[in-house]
């Protein structure tokens, strides 16, 4: 096998991972697929590895010559606290820790939109926004972008954190107009903090480049993320048969995933 940059994906056999194990495949790379699920049949320049990533030790074994890992394992919604915890957890600081011993030189979090999620969606979100977790979900991403802190500030690790909002191959309601990320978008996202030149830490929102969008990635306008698709093309077909918005979650940038007991107080944090 010729050299290359090795990345090492987790979740590869999940919705996103699918997408960007054809998306970064490239002549100069090789792309290391980790699963607990079946992978199918290794194609070029892929090696399949299939293993339960709560077993830190075999996925540091996995990480042997790795340049980059992507980590995307998750349970990737919302569920009850036993289901969340201590799975998403686990599976984040095996991910940074494997890296670090194996010395990883990057590895590329996938968080999400839902870590600052109770923002409501009239303001628009830049770096400086503190994090606001929709849910058990949102609160194992905000751990994560913690982590992240912790593995870039203590161990040298260079780190991105994607905050990935409405991953789909088209918007289908109302609020994907403002948060959609396209296939297309998402695959250049990753790429762009895979191959970007030196950085300790970064935190990036997965969104494309649509009309509606309500956050602000101008502190990361070094990377070279220039998302090419606008969910406003979408509109009409949205408006003649797209899904009805839950009404809670059009106030948030969470959406549904914010779902709660609307009372007077809870009107109140909204507002703030």
């Amino acid at each position: 096998m010729t050299k290359g940059t090795r990345i090492l994906i987790t979740g590869a056999a999940g919705r996103i991972g699918g997408v960007l194990r054809e998306g970064l495949r490239r002549d100069d790379r090789i792309l290391r697929l980790v699963d607990i699920a079946d992978l199918g049949t290794a194609g070029d320049r892929e090696e399949l590895v299939r293993l339960d990533i709560t077993d830190l030790d075999a996925l540091e074994a996995a990480m042997e010559g790795v340049d980059c890992v992507v980590h995307l394992a998750a349970i990737p919604e919302e569920k009850p606290w036993a289901e969340i915890f201590p799975l998403n957890f686990t599976l984040t600081y095996n991910a940074f820790e494997a890296a670090r011993r194996r010395g990883v030189r990057r590895v590329v979090f996938a968080s999400s939109i839902q870590a600052v999620g109770f923002h409501p969606r009239s303001n628009k979100l830049d770096i400086t926004a503190r994090l606001r977790p929709s849910g058990y979900y949102g609160v194992s991403k905000a751990f994560g972008e913690a982590m992240a802190n912790l593995y870039a500030d203590k161990h040298g690790l260079s780190i991105a954190c994607v905050r990935i909002a409405s991953f789909q191959s088209k918007p289908i309601d109302s609020r994907m107009l403002v948060t959609w990320l396209s296939h297309p978008d998402a695959v250049h996202l990753f790429d762009r903090c895979i191959d970007a030149g030196d950085y300790h830490f970064l935190a990036v929102y997965g969104v494309s480049n649509n009309t509606r969008r309500m956050v602000d990635n101008s502190h990361v306008a070094w990377l070279g993320y220039e998302p090419q698709d606008d969910a406003e093309r979408f509109r009409a077909e949205i408006d003649a048969h797209g899904s009805p918005e839950d009404p809670i979650g059009a106030l948030t940038h969470g959406g549904s995933f914010c779902d709660m007991d609307f009372s007077d107080a809870a009107k109140k944090f909204l507002d703030s």
